[in-house]
């Protein structure tokens, strides 16, 4: 029943959400995208796919609204949201928001910042936006690359991989932004350690269904969707891991140990976030923990930066990276 309920999930997303897959070509791009410089790239634009929504057609927020997190009801308490804190401004964005837009462009701390989620690699990264004296606002191409969504900036209108926050293509080609400390922990998680912190919330509640999770199911697929690339590790494509640099570990292998320790990292595992991507609303996902990784530096432990994502995307972005099972 599950196996048959997954490949009606992805003929309906086939249908509504790609209904046009195919390799792109920068000569047919051209009429849309007339400043991007398609002589300079440094992927085979053979990888790239239309992902179904033409440019800006899932749309960034631009103008982001927020709320105070403490006493905010409209997210479950175990609910996934990204934890931003620059210069003690503390930021929540719900992934159930981001679910729908995908990109948030904001200022926090005083930093430009651009806040992403891929559904398709339930890859959460954050970027300082500020470049080569430039602040670059990003949109979404509407462009997949290994099932990674593939962003531009709307100064050079260049494209950039979402996962390794690099450009592929355009004038910043080569050019990589650097990476924002954000952490993917459970509402409640974020109203406990920043009572003074902000949640974001929709522009317009009735803009889209939030809290409905489009791609119910997916995680249970035995292929990630619209995904064209190698994979070589030796646990399922869509398992869940825990990164650190160019090395992970099996999500399911840090819940039973409970604490990891690796070199000078030590990895946590608590029970009390769900998954946002198994159930039709973003709130009642199976418990998937919260994880908090720490390194030992001078005597003390500080945050180090990891990402929680689909063990295909670490194979696919980080392929010399190391899978500790």
């Amino acid at each position: 029943m599950k196996a048959c309920i997954v490949v009606v999930l992805l003929v309906l997303l086939v249908v509504t959400i790609a209904p046009t897959i195919a390799s792109a070509d920068p000569k047919t791009w051209k009429y849309q995208w007339p400043k991007t410089d398609f002589s300079k790239h440094n992927v085979n634009y053979s990888e790239i796919i239309e992902g179904g929504p033409s440019k800006d057609g899932i749309p960034s927020i631009d103008s982001p609204k927020f709320r105070k997190a403490a006493g905010y009801n409209k997210l479950t308490a175990t609910e996934p949201v990204i934890s931003l804190v620059i210069n003690g401004d503390a930021r929540a964005y719900p992934i159930q928001v981001l679910m729908w837009h995908e990109i948030v462009n904001d200022t926090v701390g005083g930093v430009p910042v651009t806040v992403t989620y891929c559904p398709l690699c339930n890859a959460s990264m954050v970027f300082e936006r500020r470049l080569d004296g430039k602040v670059l606002d990003f949109g979404t191409t509407g462009k997949l690359r290994m099932s990674d969504m593939v962003m531009y900036d709307r100064q050079t209108e260049s494209w950039w991989q979402q996962f390794i926050g690099q450009s592929i293509a355009g004038e910043m080609t080569g050019k990589a932004l650097n990476a924002a400390p954000s952490r993917l922990v459970s509402f409640s998680q974020f109203q406990k350690e920043h009572p003074n912190g902000k949640v974001l919330v929709p522009n317009n509640s009735n803009a889209r269904p939030y809290g409905k999770n489009p791609y119910a199911g997916y995680v249970n697929s035995q292929k990630p969707f619209l995904y064209r690339g190698p994979y070589t590790l030796d646990i399922p494509q869509m398992a869940h891991v825990v990164m650190v640099g160019s090395n992970a570990w099996p999500l399911e292998k840090v819940r039973k140990a409970g604490t990891i320790k690796y070199q000078d990292i030590i990895i946590k595992w608590q029970a009390g976030q769900n998954s946002a991507l198994d159930s039709a609303s973003t709130g009642k996902g199976r418990d998937i923990g919260n994880i908090t990784v720490q390194r030992k530096q001078n005597g003390s432990l500080v945050d180090a930066p990891y990402y929680v994502t689909f063990a295909f995307a670490f194979n696919a972005f980080v392929p010399n990276g190391v899978l500790h099972k």
